[in-house]
């Protein structure tokens, strides 16, 4: 069995890695836009060869795939598939697990299956390290039901929610408005305690009225994820407004909540990481004042 990606970043690695080891006799091909540019192709291209996927020159080159798995960011999830349409064949399935709008997977989706090829609409619930493939999802589409014997097989932690497209993303985007808003929230709030010079009192009162937040634990951990991932979890923020605005709703605060993650994601991660929360938030803050 064939299993090829379309786009070679975070996830895709650790579905590729996970389910090599799930199945040794899996062969992996890649493809990136990255392969295309000369200062970036020689990057991308170790990175694929030193996992043990071959990469392939060409989006062409994913016609020899059985499965397609497409994991790029989520303002190119429609390129992506539009790039790849013209060299699909009958009886390959495109997995889309990119972040995005329940519309626009329904686009991706008819776009697909117009080549001939099936869509699974898969939707990844939680962080991709250390599980990988192993990472729970849900999956909605045409094709669930006759995929889903191999997806046991390999080792998936599925779950099937719909034959319609876009019904897994739909669950991801709306709960997305409140995990990653929670986080942007966390450490809005906290940099303001900061800046106001009453950390610690803001600190212990939230501590104290909702311990089951688990602070200061997760306060860091939103901090750190910010930090670190920032910039795709604003992309996924948008794509939760595309959904909430599609719905007739009012994407505003989830557009405001990118806006949080994209600051957060633009400063990176700071020399005071890994010390004591409050000295985390102060590093923080002082790069925010000096971005403006």
């Amino acid at each position: 069995m064939k299993i090829g990606f379309l786009g070679f970043g975070e996830a895709a690695r650790a579905f590729q890695k996970s389910l090599g080891e799930k199945d040794p006799s899996l062969h992996f091909l890649a493809y990136d836009i990255l392969l295309d540019r000369s200062e970036s192709s020689p990057i991308m291209r170790a990175a694929i060869e030193d996992s043990g996927t071959a990469a392939v020159e060409t989006v062409a080159g994913l016609r020899e795939a059985d499965w397609i798995i497409s994991a790029v960011t989520a303002d190119q999830s429609l390129a992506a598939v539009k790039a790849v349409c013209p060299h699909l064949v009958q009886g390959q399935v495109l997995f889309d697990i990119n972040s995005v709008s329940p519309e626009r997977k329904r686009e991706c989706a008819a776009l697909i299956e117009a080549a001939g090829a099936a869509y699974l609409d898969m939707a990844v619930m939680a962080p991709v390290h250390p599980r990988g493939h192993a990472t729970p999802v849900f999956v909605a589409g045409g094709s669930a039901d006759e995929t889903s014997s191999d997806l046991a097989r390999l080792g998936f932690d599925y779950r099937v929610v719909s034959a319609e497209a876009g019904a897994a993303t739909a669950i991801k985007m709306v709960r997305s408005l409140f995990v990653k808003g929670l986080e942007a929230i966390t450490v809005e709030t906290l940099l303001a305690a900061k800046a106001s010079g009453c950390f610690d009192d803001i600190l212990a009162s939230i501590s104290a009225s909702y311990p089951g937040l688990g602070w200061p634990e997760t306060a860091s951990y939103a901090f750190e994820r910010t930090l670190r991932h920032g910039k795709r979890r604003a992309a996924e923020m948008r794509e939760s407004a595309a959904t909430l605005q599609e719905l007739g709703l009012r994407g505003a605060l989830a557009t405001e909540i990118a806006a949080v993650q994209e600051r957060m994601g633009t400063i990176g991660k700071p020399e005071a990481a890994n010390q004591s929360l409050p000295d985390l938030a102060d590093a923080v803050l002082r790069a925010r004042l000096k971005a403006g």
